[in-house]
């Protein structure tokens, strides 16, 4: 498989020769509607992922420590244990990866999950191409994360807009964008980031410090410069999205 892959590799069927071993990532499904479990296990299963499926936190627990799964889908709403609660101790000792699916809309819901650790956060109801997108950026990101690609040098690209970690420099269009070293470091953030949401205290603690936290004036004002100079139109923008009341998302690399 691809560099750094952790995939699984399956024994040959029935003895007439080797096929081409497949490499598959195992994913555990933990909901407690059967319907959405059976759901998602289908498009998983019909997109060559191997699925373990579990109804509550505690099984749940118990699978992600035995059978180490490559990627979790997690339903909050689960019948014994908060899937907060799973996520906070999922994250004691392991960054595997975390897509977490509820019901729940609220923002607040949004911010406290991705604050636990959650790779990324998707509302029912959701389309699979939405969710199998989701699913694989979740696994790049920790992959890269664990090697070489990881570390913030090279350069990022998508569409019109480069990112050059090592000249600290941004380029739309093969102009240079002039961004100021916060602007450069807050997009140099989310493109490492790129497809995931970062959430406003995240990215403020990153850029300002700790005792800048909760004051999303500086953020919105530095924002809303970097679009101005990196967006054809900053009212539709192509490359920085906002997702209200939670936080900022990089699109995809080409």
């Amino acid at each position: 498989g691809r560099r750094g892959s952790q995939g699984r590799l399956l024994a040959p069927h029935g003895g007439r020769g080797f096929k081409k071993l497949e490499v598959r990532d195992r994913i555990l499904i933990v909901e407690d509607d059967a319907s959405i479990r059976n759901f998602l296990r289908a498009i998983l299963e019909a997109n060559h992922y191997e699925v373990i499926l579990s109804a509550t936190g505690a099984e749940a627990y118990s699978l992600i420590t035995s059978r180490c799964p490559d990627l979790v889908i997690l339903d909050l709403g689960l019948p014994d244990l908060d899937g907060m609660t799973i996520l906070k101790r999922v994250r004691e000792w392991t960054g595997m990866p975390i897509v977490v699916v509820s019901a729940r809309d609220h923002e607040r819901d949004k911010v406290d999950a991705l604050d636990q650790g959650a790779d990324d956060y998707i509302t029912k109801p959701f389309g699979p191409s939405e969710l199998l997108a989701r699913i694989r950026t979740a696994i790049r990101h920790y992959r890269a994360a664990g090697s070489a690609e990881g570390t913030r040098s090279g350069v990022f690209r998508a569409g019109g807009l480069v990112v050059d970690y090592d000249k600290h420099r941004a380029y739309v269009d093969g102009r240079d964008a002039n961004l100021t070293q916060n602007e450069f470091r807050l997009v140099a953030l989310l493109a490492k980031y790129a497809g995931k949401v970062m959430t406003y205290d995240f990215l403020i603690r990153e850029i300002w410090g700790p005792n800048m936290e909760n004051n999303n004036r500086i953020l919105r004002v530095n924002m809303a410069n970097i679009r101005r100079k990196v967006e054809e139109n900053p009212a539709q923008p192509r490359y920085i999205f906002t997702e209200i009341g939670v936080g900022y998302r990089m699109v995809e690399p080409d």
